[in-house]
């Protein structure tokens, strides 16, 4: 690989993902594109980049876009934000709204565990709120990604990591060697490919939002337009939750940290009067 092909490649996933490539990362590199070169047909990773770097093929940077994201994820990853969710955030939220639907994004989704996760939380809880709706929007930027979690098609290895064994009893079936989440809760989910570089406005207003393990990649910059963005989303009274390694502080002044809660965020005073008037 030479300097001037990771150069292009490290541009190509900053212009269309907000990935931070490294010059440190020529193991991943080769890692992760070694299966694309071999399956569209070149020799070798240099011989891809080339290619990449030479041609205008939109397929071709999709499927290296794809390959380089990072999609790591698993059921109710990290516990906590699931826990304060049914603890703390659906209560006060139920209780605010009474009845209707309870919006909740699920940004970057990867391969549908999280929303998943929330999904069954939320079966578990309807008979204390049987008025509310949890409406859950998944997005990602991955065709590969969004095909797996509408398809709710998981692994053994998949299915043991934080799956409580009772909740995969009632909620899943087995299928072959694999595991298939029930039809009812894949019908309860809205998968829909998104980028969030791009004008966000189409995902519309949100109660919680989830943007986890996802702005540890992007620069300042980039993480400030997206959480800027996130903050005309949210309702006054909504929250978000980003990763354990995440935070908004030294970024942005439209959120605030939730006392007590870690990556647990509210809007600013300041961001949600500016929301309303947007959104007036």
């Amino acid at each position: 690989m030479t300097p001037e092909d990771i150069e292009h490649l490290a541009a190509t996933l900053k212009a269309r993902s907000g990935l931070i490539l490294g010059s440190d990362k020529t193991y991943l590199i080769e890692s992760r594109l070694s299966p694309v070169a071999r399956r569209e047909g070149f020799a070798n990773v240099s011989a891809l980049l080339s290619a990449l770097r030479t041609k205008r093929d939109e397929k071709l940077m999709a499927s290296v876009t794809d390959a380089m994201t990072t999609n790591e994820t698993f059921f109710f990853r990290d516990k906590a934000p699931f826990d304060q969710f049914k603890s703390d955030i659906l209560p006060a939220l139920a209780k605010a709204r009474l009845s209707g639907d309870l919006k909740v994004w699920c940004a970057a989704c990867s391969t549908g565990q999280e929303p998943y996760s929330l999904a069954m939380l939320m079966d578990e809880a309807k008979p204390q709120f049987p008025r509310i709706n949890l409406d859950i929007l998944a997005t990602d930027i991955s065709d590969r990604c969004l095909e797996k979690a509408q398809a709710g098609l998981y692994t053994q290895f998949e299915v043991q990591r934080g799956l409580p064994i009772t909740m995969m009893v009632k909620h899943f079936e087995k299928v072959d060697e694999m595991w298939r989440i029930s039809p009812k809760l894949r019908s309860s989910i809205r998968f829909k490919k998104l980028n969030l570089l791009e004008d966000l406005r189409s995902v519309g207003r949100q109660d919680v939002i989830y943007c986890r393990n996802v702005l540890i990649y992007f620069d300042i910059e980039t993480k400030k337009r997206v959480l800027e963005q996130m903050a005309t989303l949210l309702a006054d009274d909504g929250c978000l939750f980003l990763g354990a390694a995440e935070t908004v502080l030294g970024i942005t002044d439209a959120f605030k940290p939730m006392p007590g809660m870690r990556g647990l965020y509210i809007k600013n005073a300041a961001s949600a009067q500016t929301g309303a008037r947007r959104t007036a």
